[in-house]
């Protein structure tokens, strides 16, 4: 028996036990934000258990509607038809943060209309989400995600759209859940960007990538360049110097997958590996 494997194994950093780590620094916290962490949190095990067996349960395919970004958009937007795990995520998440007792409105990528909770189980903050970005991608393997974000209502009214528009700078919290050959959680709390990563067997997230960092010069590049012909100046150069440096130094790769939620793990410095955003 390795006693030096399962001795590291006793003492593993959960999400929860992170949260409740940071709760702690705030002795006047009565540990709202945290229960609706939690909840998030059950959102993100319940749909990484759908994905996982989408396509045993037939949940590969479309639901024969449209989500938000696509009806209220030109012909030119990237409108989606909503896929059945959609349809079930969107569901999960809203059951998940309505019933944490802490959220006063919900925006979703899904749905029209904003979602006011009912008094009786109403709190203070305001969550906006995509349940499921790049769902589309699902029959041909690509990792797909959860996107969040969290604002606070800091006076007792009703709840309207204008709680929600607010600067990103005054988010309390921000992440999001990616699904594929591992789940990987990475949530901010406006003090550093850290990663957690679902363990099957203990149904944790157990923290795997302290203080993740993008930096300064990296090696990867990320852009769309099917849409070149409507690139500002500036960019069409910085795009064509990554490809052709003119100092003679080596030319960054291209990762580009069509979600910007998949190419975050590129993009970001998580050890050994060094990337660099592009535009």
């Amino acid at each position: 028996m390795d006693h030096a494997a399962d001795a590291h194994r006793t003492d593993l950093m959960t999400i929860t036990r992170f949260v409740l780590n940071e709760q702690s620094k705030y002795p006047e916290s009565r540990g709202d934000f945290t229960i609706l962490l939690n909840h998030i949190v059950l959102g993100c095990k319940f749909v990484c258990s759908s994905v996982n067996k989408a396509g045993l349960a037939k949940l590969i395919g479309l639901a024969g509607e449209i989500n938000i970004q696509a009806s209220t958009c030109s012909n030119e937007c990237f409108g989606e038809e909503q896929k059945k795990l959609d349809v079930l995520s969107n569901e999960v998440f809203i059951k998940a943060l309505v019933s944490s007792g802490r959220t006063c409105i919900l925006v979703s990528e899904e749905d029209e209309d904003a979602i006011i909770v009912e008094p009786s189980k109403r709190g203070r903050y305001c969550v906006v989400f995509d349940p499921l970005d790049g769902s589309s991608n699902i029959d041909c393997g690509v990792s797909i995600g959860t996107i969040f974000g969290i604002y606070m209502v800091k006076d007792d009214h009703e709840p309207t759209l204008a709680d929600v528009l607010q600067p990103g700078k005054q988010m309390v919290a921000a992440g999001y859940c990616m699904y594929g050959s591992s789940c990987t959680l990475v949530l901010s709390t406006g003090k550093g960007v850290n990663g957690f990563t679902l363990d099957p067997s203990l149904g944790e997230f157990i923290l795997t990538h302290p203080d993740i960092r993008i930096p300064k010069k990296g090696k990867i590049y990320s852009v769309n360049e099917g849409n070149a012909k409507n690139w500002d100046g500036p960019t069409a150069k910085y795009v064509e110097n990554c490809k052709f440096p003119k100092d003679g130094s080596p030319s960054k790769s291209l990762r580009y997958i069509g979600r910007k939620r998949k190419q975050l793990p590129f993009l970001q410095k998580v050890p050994p590996r060094v990337a660099a955003m592009g535009p």
